[in-house]
């Protein structure tokens, strides 16, 4: 059977599951404010709020067969400073953060690197990963790793509430010939391809 979260190991980074004792480190990530840009939901108020997810979105997955939900640690300390994440949902859906402390550094790629590998590993057919516009810097994350552009589409994002214009992009990992996902493209009216994107 498939371990949940195996721990991985890059040249800088521990790539592990979060721990209770990590909540003051989550939330120091989910309050920060730049990072929380383009992510979907409100940045963090108060630690309980990341007691709360903790317990929700990570203690939670963490009870399941399979599951790959990682704290992005460096090795010099072992504490959080991002995630990054791995659907086990019908579109496999890739996402990952940093506190804006940590940005351009390569942290992101060389998690995402890392992870990919893994899951090409465990047996994942493919991965997919979605991007705003106008965070093209997450888009290059995406074009590191080897994902390609599929098509782009238009959703109102909640809890925000904004209508968002996403690029979605694809990995093929043990399933080369896998078809591109369509979900994104059939869920949402406004939909297309864009020409050039660098």
């Amino acid at each position: 059977m498939l371990e949940n979260t195996p721990k991985l190991l890059t040249e800088r980074l521990i790539l592990r599951r979060f721990s209770e004792q990590d909540i003051p480190a989550l939330f120091e990530i989910y309050r920060d404010e730049q990072a929380n840009t383009f992510l979907p939901w409100f940045p963090l108020k108060t630690l309980d709020e990341a007691e709360e997810l903790f317990w929700r979105q990570y203690a939670a997955a963490y009870q399941k067969p399979r599951g790959y939900r990682y704290a992005i640690c460096q090795k010099q300390d072992d504490v959080p400073i991002g995630y990054v994440h791995a659907s086990m949902g019908e579109a496999h859906d890739f996402g990952y953060g940093l506190h804006s402390d940590f940005w351009h550094r390569g942290f992101a790629s060389e998690a995402g690197a890392a992870v990919t590998r893994r899951l090409r590993q465990d047996g994942l057919p493919f991965l997919t990963a979605t991007h705003d516009v106008a965070n093209p810097r997450s888009g290059k994350v995406m074009q590191r790793l080897g994902m390609r552009y599929a098509y782009t589409y238009e959703e109102q994002w909640q809890p925000k509430n904004l209508l968002v214009r996403f690029r979605m992009y694809q990995l093929n990992l043990a399933r080369p010939d896998a078809p591109v996902y369509s979900g994104y493209w059939d869920r949402y009216p406004v939909h297309f391809v864009e020409q050039d994107i660098s």
